[in-house]
């Protein structure tokens, strides 16, 4: 048989958010940036909606006039998938597929998605695999659906909760056996990294895209996978070089997100335990972006969560090739931060960044009786 071929899949994004709560601006900021999560993924956007609700509806996320107001949309751009700014109930995600008659995707799932396809080593392919089951278990009656309809529905009529009852012990038994797995790769990446060595170890962290794997490739000159889109990277890379005899670990850490689901902030927490152990966090941001502010607060929130919002960080603001104003953004920043470094990775403009790390680290030990020598 011939198989075949189908295009990407016809994407409609959706948002409610609270009365009062944002402005419309930053409503289309926010559905701008899940259109780039949906590009990553592989969709292609065709259209949005938006509806201030004073809350969402706890059946169908939406109220019934815009449910029937998107039937036709959907059916008239003959959309595939609908997806939502943000994670949906079981029930809502029901709800939502039955009425629209398409496939329903909420932001937290669409991200797991996307670090499925882009989990390159054993640790992340373990931790994204952990993430999906603790987001799958509550919602196995909607994937059952969603098999069947894919299957055609032969032999999986009518499941019934014996097999989804199976489904959620051999899931929760898989969940006990990754937690496992990675709680030993945390142990080993521990006893590896215990003991002074005389480097000072960096951890780059930050939005994604704001260029912390740039920032890598610029400082220390080894290859790093660069792309612009949201997650290139997810794997921790870790690189070593040194400043007028003294070495410096830096190492990249998985971009964060607004929403970040958090099923993905405990998988990855073996991957993000780095943050905490380092001696010195450079909190990289994108002063291009017109949201870089709300950006800094995703990711303290994220650091906060791991334990480590007292560790001593620096904000890096990169892409500042992008901007006009950089007397301006220095000195409002003056007020919110006192350790602030401008830089330009594209133009490997780094000399500012570069001077504090040397400050930071100390002299490798056979320099120390070098000088004046």
């Amino acid at each position: 048989m011939e198989k075949i071929e189908t295009g990407p899949d016809r994407a409609f994004l959706i948002a409610a958010p609270r009365k009062g709560t944002h402005e419309i601006a930053e409503v289309d900021d926010h559905l701008d940036e899940l259109e780039m999560l949906a590009d990553t993924a592989g969709a292609v956007v065709v259209g949005r909606s938006i509806q201030r609700v004073q809350t969402p509806n706890a059946n169908s996320y939406l109220g019934k006039g815009k449910l029937e107001e998107l039937k036709g949309v959907v059916a008239e751009l003959e959309v595939d998938l609908a997806v939502v700014d943000e994670e949906l109930t079981p029930t809502q995600g029901k709800t939502l597929e039955e009425e629209l008659g398409v496939r329903v995707m909420d932001r937290a799932e669409l991200i797991l998605d996307i670090f499925a396809t882009r989990a390159r080593s054993a640790e992340a392919k373990l931790q994204v695999e952990l993430a999906q089951l603790e987001y799958l278990l509550p919602r196995l009656a909607r994937m059952w659906v969603h098999l069947s309809r894919i299957r055609g529905g032969i032999g999986l009529r009518g499941p019934g909760e014996t097999q989804i009852e199976t489904d959620r012990r051999l899931i929760r038994k898989r969940i006990s056996t990754l937690r496992a797995r990675l709680k030993k790769v945390s142990e080993h990446r521990r006893r590896v990294n215990r003991g002074d060595d005389g480097a000072l170890t960096v951890a780059l962290v930050g939005y994604t895209n704001a260029g912390k794997s740039s920032l890598l490739r610029v400082l220390t000159g080894a290859d790093a996978f660069i792309e612009n889109r949201l997650f290139a990277t997810l794997d921790t890379q870790t690189r070593e070089f040194a400043i007028e005899g003294r070495r410096i670990r830096l190492i990249d850490t998985v971009g964060f997100i607004r929403k970040l689901p958090h099923h993905l902030i405990a998988s990855f927490r073996s991957t993000l335990e780095v943050a905490v152990e380092a001696d010195l966090l450079l909190h990289v941001v994108d002063a291009s972006n017109p949201s870089w502010r709300e950006h800094v607060q995703a990711g303290e929130n994220v650091l906060r969560e791991l334990g480590a919002e007292e560790k001593e960080q620096v904000m890096v603001f990169n892409k500042v090739d992008l901007l006009r104003g950089l007397e301006d953004l220095r000195f409002n920043e003056a007020v919110l931060h006192d350790k602030c470094v401008y830089v330009s990775a594209a133009n490997k403009e780094t000399d500012e960044l570069k001077e504090l790390l040397k400050q930071r680290a100390p002299l490798a030990p056979w320099m120390k009786y070098d000088v004046g020598g």
